[in-house]
């Protein structure tokens, strides 16, 4: 493997050797700006214009697998589909938050950590064009990162198991943590962030634009790229420049439903030669330099937003109180929807 292009910081942040580079870097990370690594769009091979500091978020079930990871522990191991299905329902009428009920189904699995894994490995499906994407990303010094609401050992077993340990090690993965007891009678998830979702997947994206922009040269901006498939990837996902969205499933409905620009995607081949696109016609429009040419405003709009009682239409308007609290969490992960009159009053976007 070639040598890396990377040096790391006090924090952990992983940046560019050649400081003179004035040109925004691709940046590859998964919600952790602890894990930041970048190269210039010029230094990939098979594309000569990726000049733009790119970061990469991407979810894991229902993304780079096919299936839920925690619902098939659940289904075989725990509370089972139909408890599962009850409990999820909860989470959309807005009854009780995610974290608690989430605390509910991994509390009620009884088996141990590598038994209830064997289930996983006989039903999960890997995305057929993620392999190649990987190893694309390998090949060329650009670290890959996960981001999760799941639980990160489970996770990382998964990867290991299905790319082999020594490509799973080269991905980052941030998740939330958990406490198994030997015999397994007891799964205790201890959460990224002390909130309602657990994992603030919004946060940690913002965390990482953060630091990415302090380490940016001459007002370079970073294009943020989210790449997910379901409802509760929208915190993230309204912070990236660049959405991807698996064709089919909840998050593109919700994107078609409230005109909200994103990429559908099959498989991660699709992925690959989109960014490379992209990346093609920042280079064009930008030289690499400035503000990116997808430059999404509403991720600034979401940032600049101080007030409780700003809450967007369309917000208010959503169907289900999952959906408002996964769109505006400051308000809605309380589980209290603020009146239609002092929402419209307050803001109309």
């Amino acid at each position: 493997m070639p040598a890396p292009l990377t040096t790391a910081t006090k924090s952990g942040a992983l940046l560019p050797r050649n400081s003179e580079n004035k040109k925004r870097k691709i940046v590859c990370f998964s919600g952790s700006p602890s894990h930041i690594s970048t190269r210039t769009y010029g230094d990939w091979p098979g594309s000569s214009v990726l000049t733009h500091h790119l970061h990469r978020f991407v979810d894991f079930d229902g993304t780079i697998f096919m299936q839920d990871s925690g619902h098939i522990l659940f289904d075989n191991h725990g509370c089972g589909a139909t408890k599962r299905e009850i409990l999820d329902g909860q989470i959309k009428s807005g009854e009780r938050s995610f974290r608690d009920v989430s605390e509910e189904m991994w509390g009620s699995l009884n088996v141990p950590f590598d038994d209830g894994f064997e289930v996983m490995k006989q039903n999960l499906e890997l995305d057929q064009g993620f392999k190649d994407f990987h190893q694309y990303c390998v090949k060329n010094d650009i670290p890959f990162n996960v981001i999760s609401a799941g639980l990160k050992p489970v996770l990382r077993k998964v990867l290991d198991t299905f790319l082999g340990e020594e490509e799973s090690s080269h991905i980052d993965i941030v998740a939330n943590e958990v406490d198994i007891t030997e015999d397994g009678s007891q799964w205790k998830p201890l959460w990224r962030h002390d909130c309602e979702l657990g994992h603030d997947k919004a946060k940690s994206v913002q965390e990482a634009r953060k630091e990415a922009e302090l380490h940016c040269e001459n007002g370079t901006i970073p294009l943020i790229v989210f790449i997910g498939d379901g409802v509760s990837d929208l915190p993230a996902a309204r912070e990236a420049d660049v959405l991807f969205a698996r064709r089919g499933l909840r998050l593109e409905e919700y994107c078609q439903e409230h005109n909200i620009n994103y990429i559908a995607f099959d498989t991660f081949a699709d992925i690959r030669k989109k960014l490379e696109e992209i990346a093609e016609e920042d280079e064009k429009k930008t030289s690499g330099m400035g503000k990116p040419a997808r430059f999404n405003p509403r991720a600034d709009l979401w940032r600049r937003v101080s007030s409780r009682n700003a809450v967007p239409l369309y917000v208010v308007s959503s169907p289900s109180k999952e959906e408002k609290m996964f769109l505006w969490p400051d308000v809605f992960s309380e589980l209290k929807t603020p009146g239609i009159e002092t929402a419209v009053k307050a803001v109309a976007i």
